[in-house]
This record gives structure tokens, C-alpha cells and sequence, in this order.
């Protein structure tokens, strides 16, 4: 159980309500021992008038006393068990809302090189099915467990004290029982370990089928794929088949050895009661106290059984929040942004590939100004803006932001003051208006509306049936590539952020838009600093400066004019792209 210490601090939280769920359990349990003692009472009474020894009257008087009491105390055991239950469940259900925020927040702290390594499918099964395991521990198994203890505490000391002898070979059995849960929890504990990580397969492969399904489609792979998923089932229904067969030895086992307790109960105390040791009543209250213990007994299986399946399933959790964020805060006071950007001599590894991106690239953006960046795919153009953003760290040369370390910077205020458009516009699942509005949560109609307008989107938008409340598939499928950019630019532009960074954001664009776009953005950004990565020398000419960079080296760099002047890479791109518009 070492990994379920992590839960210990949800527990301290909660101590006042756990503790009162534990004092309500011995509560319930001490009501629950009347029962027998009175139904021996019954019995008891009863014999003695068959032999005579009292009258009709006093038996009916004691009866009806303990008849009453039965009653009293199983409506005031049921009545505690409840609480009971809305207690210590409602506890359970706390910790795994607190579980599950803890393990998002630290999912959107940790770097885009842990999200290359990890797959969706088994990020979300951990956050939900692991996390439901969990619970299954801090709520039910920590309820039957304390009853457990509770009822076995106070029954075994009860049955002591009437009969300790026959309490003696009441519980025999018990040292084999705890013997096998042993065994048999070690075996639930490796095979729960695989059932969760085939679960996370599973999930893994479905989710990325359901986002590539036009891909699946296309290609007319369906059986094939649905081939894959019926193997991955059935290795699954294996590894749970496994389980279940393990978690199945626990109930017969229980039963075999309460039977064999019942058995010792009714022998041993049969010779006692022969012997004149004990009454007849103490074998009837004896017998319906081992049978009282069969359901706690039983129940230690499948508590057992869920601690496993937790354990497991907390490893699996702990096995990311123990994973360090890359990129953290470093400065606790507000630090303003300007908008001058300089790369000192900077070079620039993907940890996660070990591809070497950027070599010393040098260049300086002042406030205001625009830097567009050309280069062939691969050579290290986005790795520049995701250095800004501070997506990674610079682990050799200098980043400075107005002349400061960015490491040095808030990092809450750096990405506050940027408006960040990705080469892949990503687009949530809800409408064109709130998708606009996660750049600025307050953004009024009139806002929204300009910045569509300055993105070249507005006419589309209103041309849909429901406008701006028109509700966007996963990942924005409901818009073409091109609108998809656009709703992105808009995104970032109603931001109003110092520094703007355009990722190649207009190569779904017709030049006619992008024209209109590009004039815009040059009004906006007047007092911005302005980013702009692309492949066209349409987007790069109006920029204050531009560099050329080929496998992470700047080969060019310059103004527009004095670029087309000198032989090279971008005068050679741009003589083949006027032929191109030309034709």
C-alpha cells in the first residue's frame, strides 16, 4: 500500500467527518450485538418453561422485553449505518473530485515533451478510471473495513467473555483465512496492474481511431481496424477473466471457513452445554454471531480485492505527479512586457528527439516591429516561437525579453502579453464565439465582431444557420482549414497582446484573403511586436526584417528589398512564386 500514502493528506482534510464516520460504525456495531444476545435470551426463555422451571407469564414479560430491545436496537443499528454510509462515501466522493483537479493541474503544468512521450488515450484513462479505483478504497473499502474491525472487535470480546473456549474454536479458522487473503491479494494486485494498463490501451486506440476516423475512412481500413480493436479486446477480456477467476476463490473460501466455524461451534458447544458449562442459548447466540461475522469475513476479500485494484491504479497516477514540470515559474513578482525580443548566439535541442533545431541563431525585434522568418520545413522556424512562449527552456546561448533572461521573467505575465496562432489552428468543441473569447474571457459582441472582421472571418461566420453559435466538432472539423486559421488569428488578435506570433497561420488562405488579412494585421500591430513564420514570400515582404533560416542557421537576413537584390535562397523563392501567381 506505499502508493496510496499520496492519499493521506485527502484524508487529514477530511479527518472531521471521517472521524465522526468512525465513531458512527462502532456505534452501529454495538447495536448490532444486542441482536443475538437477545434472540439467546428468546431461546433461553422458551426452554426454560418447557421444562417448567418458570411460568407462562414471566416467559411472555421476558419475551416481549426482548423482543422490544431486538427491535430498538436494529432500527437504531440501521439508522447509524446509514449515516454511516452518507458520511464516509460522501468522503470518498470529495477526495476524488480533489484527486482528479490535483491530477489535471498538474497535466496542464508539465511540458510539451511529456505530451509527446504520452498518449491521450492513457492520460484520460488515468485521470478517470484509475482515479475511480482509487475512490473504490477511500470510500466503500474504508466503510466495510472499519466495520469489520469494528464488529470483530466488539463481537470476538463479547463471545470471550460468555464462552472463551468456545470463542477459541469459533475463530480457528481465522489464521488460515488471513493466510490465503494474503496470497490471494498479491495475485490481484499484479493482475489488476494489467488489466489497467490493457484498459489504457484500449482507450488509447479508440480515441485516436474516433479522431483519424475520416483517415480510417478514406482509406477503406475499417475491418482492418476493426481487427486491431477485436485484438486488443480480447486481450483484455483475458487479462480480466484472469482477475475475475482469482476474485472468485475469495466467497467460497469465506463460506467454507465459516462453515467449518459453525460446525466447531455447534460441536464444542454441544459437549459444553452437556457438560453444564454453558446454556443453550450461549450455542443459538454463538452460531448467529459467526454467521454475523461471515459478511465482514467475506467482505475482507473484496475489500482486499479493491486495495489491490487501488494500489495499482495510484501507482499508475503517481507515476505522472511524480513527473516534474520542465517549465515552472521562477519569479513570484509582476514582471511588464514590452515586446523587444533578442536571440543571443542560441542554440536549440528537442530533449525528447534529440534533434538539434536551432544553431546559434542571433537577431533582435524591437517594440513595434515585424519579423518574418522563411525556411524550408524542418528548419527550425516554430522552434523560435515556441522558445518565445517559453514552451521549452534554452538550454545553450540567450533568450532575452526587454533585455531580461526570460527564464527571469513571470512567466504568467510573459504568456499573458502573447497572441500565440499555431501552424495546427486548434479549436475546442464548442461555439465560434466562445472559441474566439478563450483570448479574452470578457470580450464584448462588438469586439468579437471586429476581430473576425480583421481576421477575414466575419462573412463566413454570419453566412452559417446559427452565426456565432454555431457549435464546432472535435477540433474544429465543423470549419475548413482555412476558417479554422482565421477563427485562430481572431483568437489572438482580440487578445491585444504586446507580442504576436503567427505560425505559417495562412497557408489554408487564398492570397485575395490573406491580402486583406495581412493589411490588417499591420494596422493592428502597429505598436506590437509581430512574428510571422511562413512559406510565402506574400506574408514576409511588408516586414520590418526578415531572416532566412536552412537546418537551424540564419543563411539571410534583411529587408524585402535587399533580399530580392542578392543572390540567394529568397530571392530564388520568390522568383518561383510570381512565376507560380503569374501562371
Amino acid at each position: 500500500m506505499k502508493a496510496l500514502r499520496s492519499l493521506n493528506p485527502f484524508f487529514l482534510k477530511y479527518r472531521g467527518r471521517l472521524l465522526i464516520g468512525l465513531l458512527v460504525t462502532i456505534i452501529a456495531a454495538v447495536f448490532k450485538l444486542v441482536v443475538p444476545r437477545q434472540v439467546g435470551s428468546i431461546v433461553d426463555s422458551v426452554r426454560r418453561r418447557v421444562l417448567g422451571e418458570i411460568d407462562v407469564a414471566t416467559m411472555e414479560s421476558e419475551l416481549w422485553t426482548s423482543i422490544l430491545l431486538l427491535l430498538g436496537a436494529t432500527l437504531l443499528s440501521a439508522i447509524f449505518t446509514f449515516v454511516m454510509r452518507q458520511t464516509i462515501i460522501v468522503v470518498s466522493r470529495r477526495i476524488e473530485f480533489d484527486l482528479k483537479n490535483v491530477v489535471f493541474q498538474h497535466y496542464e503544468k508539465l511540458s510539451l515533451a511529456f505530451y509527446k512521450q504520452n498518449r491521450t488515450g492513457d492520460l484520460m484513462n488515468r485521470i478517470s478510471e484509475d482515479v475511480s479505483k482509487v475512490r473504490m478504497y477511500a470510500g466503500p473499502a474504508l466503510m466495510y473495513s472499519t466495520t469489520t474491525i469494528t464488529l470483530f472487535i466488539v463481537v470476538i470480546t463479547y463471545m470471550f467473555y460468555v464462552a472463551p473456549t468456545l470463542t477459541l474454536y469459533a475463530v480457528a479458522p481465522l489464521p488460515i483465512l488471513s493466510v490465503c487473503i494474503y496470497q490471494l491479494s498479491i495475485a490481484i494486485h499484479k493482475r489488476s496492474t494489467i488489466v489497467q494498463q490493457y484498459l489504457s490501451k484500449l482507450t488509447t486506440f479508440t480515441q485516436e481511431s474516433f479522431s483519424g476516423i475520416s483517415v480510417i475512412k478514406a482509406y477503406g481500413i475499417e475491418p482492418r481496424t476493426h481487427e486491431q480493436f477485436v485484438e486488443l479486446s480480447e486481450g483484455s477480456k483475458e487479462k480480466n477473466i484472469d482477475l475475475a477467476k482469482v476474485q472468485a476463490l475469495f466467497f467460497p473460501l469465506m463460506v467454507l471457513l465459516i462453515g467449518a466455524s459453525n460446525l466447531l461451534v455447534v460441536y464444542v458447544g454441544g459437549q459444553q452445554f452437556i457438560d453444564g458449562s454453558i446454556d443453550f442459548g450461549t450455542i443459538v447466540e454463538f452460531l448467529i454471531y459467526v454467521n454475523m461475522l461471515t459478511w465482514p469475513v467475506a467482505i475482507v476479500g473484496w475489500v482486499s480485492s479493491m486495495v489491490q485494484q487501488a494500489e495499482a491504479s495510484q501507482k499508475r497516477i503517481n507515476e505522472f505527479l511524480d513527473v516534474a514540470p520542465e517549465i515552472t515559474n521562477l519569479v513570484s513578482e509582476e514582471t511588464p512586457i514590452l515586446g523587444k525580443i533578442e536571440f543571443n548566439k542560441l542554440s536549440f535541442t528537442y530533449p525528447d528527439t534529440n534533434i538539434t533545431a536551432l544553431k546559434e541563431v542571433s537577431f533582435t525585434v524591437k517594440p513595434g516591429e515585424t519579423l518574418a522568418i522563411i525556411g524550408n520545413t524542418g528548419s527550425g522556424k516554430s522552434t523560435i516561437l515556441e522558445l518565445i512562449g517559453r514552451l521549452y527552456d534554452v538550454p545553450k546561448g540567450q533568450l532575452q525579453i526587454d533585455d531580461t533572461p526570460i527564464k527571469q521573467l513571470n512567466l504568467e505575465n510573459l504568456r499573458s502579453e502573447i497572441g500565440y496562432v499555431p501552424q495546427d489552428a486548434f479549436l475546442f468543441s464548442d461555439t465560434i464565439r466562445n472559441n474566439i473569447k478563450f483570448g479574452k474571457e470578457d470580450a464584448s459582441e462588438a469586439e468579437i465582431i471586429q476581430a473576425t472582421k480583421d481576421a477575414a472571418v466575419h462573412k463566413n461566420i454570419v453566412g452559417f444557420s446559427k452565426g456565432y453559435d454555431t457549435i464546432l466538432g472535435e477540433r474544429g472539423i465543423t470549419l475548413s482549414g482555412g476558417q479554422k486559421q482565421r477563427v485562430s488569428i481572431a483568437r489572438a488578435i482580440i487578445k491585444d497582446p504586446r507580442i504576436l506570433l503567427f505560425d505559417d497561420c495562412l497557408s489554408a488562405v487564398d492570397t485575395e484573403t490573406e491580402e486583406e488579412i495581412l493589411q490588417n494585421l499591420h494596422e493592428i500591430s502597429e505598436n506590437k511586436t509581430t512574428i510571422i513564420v511562413s512559406h510565402r514570400i506574400s506574408s514576409a515582404k511588408n516586414a520590418d526584417q526578415i531572416i532566412v533560416l536552412e537546418e537551424g542557421k540564419i543563411i539571410q537576413q534583411g529587408t524585402h528589398n535587399q533580399l530580392v537584390s542578392s543572390e540567394g535562397y529568397y530571392k530564388e523563392l520568390y522568383e518561383k512564386q510570381l512565376s507560380e501567381k503569374d501562371l
